[in-house]
């Protein structure tokens, strides 16, 4: 089996902060379906990402970032193993990040030996 990443992208928008009954449902939605992935053994690992970084240029410019004007905000990652990036982005289809309209990059994670 080979790793996968998929990698979680979200429209920013200006909708209220979810109150602590449906964040605790997002949570558990999250829960279920990485429990699912990993029942099956293909999870790896997971993590979410912080709202601070910068962005480090080739011309040793250094900006802070991500930056509030940008459209698309990266939320999180899950490393899995799959058979093949077919199966892959099938494991995708159930993650929570979609029923809110976002989207699943499915990328394959290379190794060097």
């Amino acid at each position: 089996m080979k790793e996968f990443m998929m990698i979680f992208r979200n429209e920013k928008n200006d909708q209220p902060k979810p109150s602590p009954d449906q964040m605790q449902a997002l949570v558990k939605q999250w829960q279920d379906w990485i429990g699912g992935i990993a029942a099956q053994g293909k999870f790896v690992s997971t993590n979410a990402l912080g709202f601070e970084g910068k962005t480090v240029s080739a011309d040793g410019l250094i900006t802070d970032g991500p930056y509030a004007e940008v459209k698309e905000i990266v939320g999180g990652y899950i490393i899995v193993k799959a058979d093949d990036l077919n199966d892959a982005v099938e494991l995708s289809k159930g993650c929570p990040t979609l029923l809110s309209g976002g989207k699943v990059e499915v990328r394959d994670v290379m190794v060097f030996n």
